[in-house]
């Protein structure tokens, strides 16, 4: 709690330090921690890219985070040949580029120490294995509640004016359905527990979900020797990582520049055809949509393709129709088709989990955690609430909200200031 001590002492609001001096004679419980910057919930690089803008202004602020580390998604739930998918200069965060000598797909282990780096630059100290319970805001006080709980269910409330939420559209599995899945007698494991295919090697392995992680799964247990089958249940646009020296996404940024939407799709997907010929013949089958536009209609990402495709064409990796139902050491597709396996991976991506623990707010949807309003518009919510990395855009969404949010914390930041030699007297109920 040093840290928390040294924000308050840094702070100029002396008028809300006196309210919640007030707080503490009201009740009984410990104290709730008042934080005179924003709260945010989250220490991946959305919650990192936030702070570090709201510390470019002046603007101190408090990162909560349940895991014991920074970036856990990264650290913790991912498989060990990832790289990003898009070129460094789209995925680094504000103020910090990456470093000179990084290669242009930088791998993992780059990227988390890009992240502490940038952590350590902006003296950024998150508090670590604290479960946020709920947040709420206080129309009584005019403040938000934010009730945690630690690793020894201790309990802390914070309070504050500011609540960022940066716990990211990738907060927990998606688990599918599926018929028999308990019969199974082989490993069912979700993509956030597989980090590589050595202890697959000689085994059947089905791969269910085809985007980027399931494709990118089939090519890593290719090169382990393993005999994987990949389940595609939806139509899926594949295009090359490279398109004419660039980089498919930085060729695209580009051309929209210059170009309507459906022109550019027109020519990805020409050059995709020519490049990687009709993917169709393969079981891949191409949305009506082209590929941007769907991103920008529902966030559906394009495969961009590391090698995967390749080994299709070789008949290396099976494409396989929808499960029907499993049994002890037997898939049935609902083509009829029954194959054995030694193990499943569940490659069914992850969902938002915000609406387990943010009450009161309408600004995120209850379906998928994601906010209401679609992308640009979907950063701000009311009473000082905040939304970052929820874009489904990526990094480079996140740092684009981090830097709305940031500009917009400034401005009543600064009329905070203008009145701090005001003394308010605190009022809040606590019943």
């Amino acid at each position: 709690m040093d840290y928390l001590k040294e924000l308050e002492g840094k702070s100029v609001h002396d008028s809300y330090h006196h309210k919640i001096k007030m707080m503490d004679k009201m009740v009984s419980s410990p104290p709730p921690i008042w934080v005179p910057g924003p709260v945010i919930v989250g220490a991946g690089p959305s919650g990192l890219a936030a702070a570090a803008c709201l510390k470019h202004k002046g603007i101190p602020s408090l990162i909560l985070e349940r895991a014991h580390c920074l970036a856990s998604m990264w650290q913790l739930k991912t498989y060990d040949r990832l790289c990003l998918h898009l070129p460094k200069q789209f995925c680094q965060l504000p103020l910090l580029p990456f470093p000179k000598y990084f290669p242009s797909y930088p791998t993992k282990q780059q990227f988390l120490a890009y992240l502490k780096t940038y952590a350590d630059h902006f003296d950024i100290k998150p508090v670590f294995s604290t479960s946020v319970v709920s947040a709420e805001f206080d129309h009584r006080c005019g403040f938000w509640r934010v009730k945690t709980e630690g690793v020894k269910k201790e309990e802390v409330e914070y309070v504050c004016q500011w609540l960022i939420v940066a716990s990211g559209e990738n907060a927990e599995e998606v688990m599918p359905q599926i018929e028999g899945i308990d019969e199974f007698e082989g490993p069912v494991l979700h993509t956030s527990l597989y980090k590589s295919g050595r202890m697959f090697s000689g085994k059947n392995v089905l791969v269910v979900g085809c985007g980027n992680s399931g494709m990118e799964v089939c090519l890593d247990l290719c090169n382990h020797h393993a005999r994987p089958s990949l389940v595609v249940r939806d139509t899926v646009h594949i295009l090359p990582q490279q398109m004419l020296g660039k980089s498919t996404f930085g060729l695209s940024m580009f051309l929209l520049k210059c170009f309507p939407i459906r022109f550019v799709d027109q020519f990805l997907l020409l050059m995709s055809h020519l490049m990687l010929g009709d993917t169709s013949q393969f079981g891949l089958n191409r949305p009506k949509l082209g590929p941007l536009e769907l991103k920008n209609l529902n966030g559906k990402t394009p495969v961009l393709d590391v090698g995967t495709l390749a080994q299709i064409k070789s008949g290396k990796i099976k494409v396989c129709r929808g499960i029907k139902r499993l049994a002890q050491h037997t898939v049935e597709f609902v083509d009829g088709k029954v194959e054995n396996f030694d193990a499943i991976i569940l490659a069914t991506g992850y969902k938002s989990n915000v609406p387990s623990w943010l009450k009161g707010t309408d600004m995120f949807s209850e379906k998928d955690g994601l906010p209401k309003k679609p992308f640009p518009n979907g950063w701000k919510g009311e009473n000082g609430l905040y939304a970052v990395g929820f874009t489904k855009r990526g990094l480079l969404g996140a740092s684009i909200d981090a830097k709305r949010i940031a500009e917009d914390i400034e401005h009543s930041w600064k009329a905070i200031d203008d009145e701090a030699t005001h003394v308010l007297e605190f009022t809040c109920p606590l019943a």
